[in-house]
C-alpha cells in the first residue's frame, strides 16, 4: 500500500462483531476468563486492551517493524526502552537530545546505573569511538531538537551491528510517513505520539516499535510489570489522528520549507536550522534517508532581550511546549523544553537564550508569514 493508504488502512481497522468502521473504545479493565487461569487473549488491561492493541498493530505496520507498544507519554516510552537494560550499563545518546530526554538519563536513570555519553550522532566517528565494553545501545534523534542535526541511520546502524549493540531512534519529527528507521537499521523506534501523530494537541501518549519479536517481548515485559501504560481513550485518539498523518505531514512540509527560506533572507536572523535548505549540512543525507524533511525550523534572533519583542507581536503562532499540532507553536528552548540542561552545556551545543523553535501547522502560509514579518520587523524597526 501506499503511504496515505496505510494511514487509514495499516492494523486493525474496525470490528468485526458489530461492523464498525471504527475500533471501539473498550473502556473496561478486566475480563471474563471461560475458565480459571484461562483466557481468550484479553485478562487484564495493564497486558493488553483492545483499542490499545489496535494502536499497536497500527504503528507496528506503518514503522514496519515486528511488535508495537503504547505507553501514557513519550517519556514513558523511552524510560521503558531503557529499563531493558541493567545497571552499569552505557548508552551513547545524540547530544542536543530533548530536555526531558536528557533530564530522565541524567537525573533518574543514572540512579540505577544506567549512565549515558552524550556525543553528536551526526559524526559517526564520534559515535564509534564513544562506545565502551559495557556500552549496549546508540541512542539517536534525527533530525534533533531542537538543532535539526541529521544522523545518517546506515552508518551508525553499521557501527552498532558491528559492536552487537542496538540502535534506538526517536522518530517523532519526521513520523513513519517521512522516515522509516527500522528499514536502515534501527532495532527500536519511539515516539512521542503526543506530538505529529496525534496531531491535534488532545492527546498525551508514547509509542514503540521493535524490529524483532524477541526484542518486543522483552519490551512487552517491562509494559505490563511497570504499567506505563496507554488507556483506551487516548489510543483511539491517537488513532483517530493516525488517519490524516500523511496530508497533515505534506501541509507542515510544505509551509515549513516555504517559511525557512524566508527566514533564511530576513536580516533579524543570524542563523537557520531546516534540512529542507540547501545550506543546512545534512540536507544532502535528509534526501537520502526521509522522504520529507518537516514541519520544525529553529532559527536565532540574537539577543535574548530580542525574544519577548518578538513574541510580543505574534497573532497566530501560540507560546507553548510541544510540537506537531494543526496550529502553528513557538516556543524558546533555553526557557521551555530544553531548560532542564545546565545553561552552559546549552550553551556549547548551540542552544542560545536567542534560539526560537517553531512547530508550522497547516494555515495558509500567507497569514504565517506575515505573522513571522510583523515580529521580525518589530526588531529591525523598533
Amino acid at each position: 500500500m501506499k503511504p496515505k493508504t496505510m494511514m487509514i488502512h495499516s492494523g486493525i481497522t474496525g470490528d468485526e462483531k458489530t461492523g464498525a468502521v471504527s475500533v471501539p473504545i473498550y473502556q473496561v479493565s478486566t475480563y471474563q476468563q471461560p475458565k480459571a487461569g484461562e483466557h481468550t487473549g484479553y485478562e487484564y488491561s495493564r497486558t493488553a486492551n483492545p483499542t490499545r492493541t489496535a494502536l499497536e498493530t497500527v504503528i507496528r505496520d506503518l514503522e514496519g517493524g515486528a511488535s508495537g507498544y503504547a505507553f501514557g507519554s513519550g517519556m514513558a516510552a523511552i524510560t521503558a526502552v531503557m529499563m531493558l537494560f541493567n545497571s552499569g550499563d552505557h548508552i551513547v545518546m545524540t547530544d542536543d537530545v530533548y530536555g526531558g530526554t536528557y533530564r530522565v538519563i541524567t537525573k533518574v536513570l543514572n540512579r540505577i546505573g544506567i549512565n549515558a555519553t552524550f556525543v553528536d550522532t551526526s559524526d559517526p566517528e564520534a559515535v564509534k569511538k564513544a562506545i565502551l565494553p559495557e556500552t549496549k545501545a546508540v541512542y539517536i534523534e534525527t533530525p534533533t531538537n531542537p538543532l535539526l542535526k541529521m544522523t545518517d541511520l546506515k552508518a551508525v546502524g553499521r557501527i552498532t551491528k558491528e559492536a552487537n549493540i542496538l540502535m534506538i531512534v526517536d522518530n517523532t519529527f519526521l513520523t513513519p510517513y517521512f522516515q522509516k528507521p527500522i528499514e536502515h537499521g534501527a532495532d527500536i523506534v519511539l515516539h512521542s505520539a503526543t506530538k505529529y501523530l496525534g496531531g491535534h494537541s488532545d492527546v498525551v501518549g508514547g509509542l514503540v516499535v521493535t524490529a524483532t519479536e524477541a526484542l518486543g517481548e522483552e519490551l512487552h515485559f517491562v509494559q505490563n510489570s511497570t504499567g506505563g501504560i496507554l488507556g483506551p481513550q487516548d489510543s483511539w485518539l491517537l488513532m483517530r489522528g493516525m488517519k490524516t498523518l500523511g496530508l497533515r505531514m505534506e501541509a507542515h512540509h510544505q509551509n515549513a520549507q516555504k517559511i525557512a527560506e524566508f527566514l533564511k533572507q530576513h536580516p533579524a536572523i543570524t542563523r537557520v536550522f531546516y534540512p529542507g535548505l540547501s545550506s543546512h549540512p545534512g540536507h544532502e543525507l535528509a534526501k537520502t534517508q526521509a522522504t520529507g524533511f518537516g514541519g520544525m525550523i529553529s532559527f536565532d534572533i540574537g539577543k535574548e532581550e530580542n525574544v519577548d519583542t518578538f513574541l510580543s507581536q505574534l497573532n497566530l503562532f501560540t507560546i507553548a511546549e510541544s510540537l506537531g499540532a494543526v496550529e502553528s507553536l513557538i516556543s524558546v528552548p533555553a526557557r521551555m523544553t530544553h531548560a532542564s540542561i545546565p545553561k552552559d552545556r546549552r550553551e556549547a551545543l548551540g542552544i542560545t537564550d536567542g534560539l526560537i523553535r517553531i512547530s508550522v501547522g497547516i494555515e495558509d502560509i500567507d497569514d504565517l508569514l506575515h505573522d513571522i514579518k510583523q515580529g521580525l520587523d518589530a526588531l529591525t524597526n523598533g
